[in-house]
């Protein structure tokens, strides 16, 4: 079994193998997961780290494999006053994925109640979940640098 102590934003080659994980699973410190050729990597990073779609775990013999975000059950939200309902999701610190005619978040029955009640429409899909970081670097967001240099 190959074992992965480091993690990179982005790939910078061709990778050797990749994984489909949701939002939940990209965030791990030790586990082991099964890639899409079947084989086994050991994830063994020095602290808990939010892996991102497009990033890349490192095995010890310099192989990457590239994390894809997987199709998850979300809520899709749209209504005409989209930046108003973005901030009410925010202030309750939900993960959001923004894009420009709608947003996305976690399904909840709770969030979706009250999306409607400030105008919302809401429709459940399955994409997969790459919501925004936080402005500051904390919880399950990271700086770009990543210990090394771009050739």
């Amino acid at each position: 079994m190959q074992t992965a102590q480091t993690y990179h934003a982005h790939t910078h080659g061709t990778p050797a193998d990749h994984i489909l994980l949701t939002y939940e699973d990209r965030f791990l410190r030790r586990k082991v997961l099964t890639l899409a050729s079947g084989a086994q990597l050991l994830v063994d990073l020095p602290q808990t780290t939010s892996l991102d779609h497009g990033g890349a775990l490192i095995t010890t013999d310099k192989a990457e494999v590239e994390i894809i975000a997987a199709p998850e059950p979300l809520l899709e939200v749209t209504g005409d006053s989209l930046h108003r309902i973005a901030w009410h999701i925010g202030n309750r610190h939900t993960p959001c994925q923004i894009e420009d005619t709608r947003l996305l978040i976690q399904r909840d029955h709770v969030m979706a109640d009250m999306l409607s009640r400030i105008g919302a429409t809401t429709r459940d899909v399955v994409e997969p979940f790459t919501p925004e970081g936080g402005a500051y670097g904390h919880g399950r967001t990271h700086g770009h640098d990543h210990s090394h240099a771009h050739t």
